[in-house]
């Protein structure tokens, strides 16, 4: 599941990458595996709508959407490819992804998701 070799182009352009960074997309590109790279639990890595980004999604886990908060929901395209709705309202019973980023225990929690629980120290003393 996941690890698609899909993109759909876009600008490659300085916005096309702070995007890219802010919706998460900042996954490590194959060859290299998709584990995460503070944790390193395995997850299910898409490209992204951004051209030549990627990013991790938590594996088998899909929510009802109206539970994430705007910007944090992730659909797979029929492409294959992983897109950030950013501030669309989703349709009544639909289904989303979340960013592994969310949910890691050695990051920091983005807040505003109900699925988010404590988070781990990251090592820094």
């Amino acid at each position: 599941m996941g690890d698609t070799g899909n993109t759909t182009p876009g600008p490659d352009s300085t916005d096309n990458a702070f995007h890219a960074l802010l919706e998460g997309a900042t996954a490590p590109r194959p060859p290299a595996p998709p584990d995460c790279p503070f944790c390193d639990l395995r997850q299910d890595r898409y490209a992204s709508h951004y051209d030549g980004h990627w990013v991790l999604l938590e594996p088998r886990i899909i929510v009802p959407a109206h539970i994430v908060p705007p910007r944090r929901r992730w659909i797979i395209t029929s492409d294959g490819a992983a897109m950030n709705l950013w501030d669309a309202e989703p349709l009544p019973g639909a289904r989303c992804r979340i960013a592994h980023r969310m949910v890691c225990p050695y990051l920091q929690p983005e807040g505003g998701l109900p699925l988010s629980g404590g988070h781990a120290d990251t090592g820094s003393a």
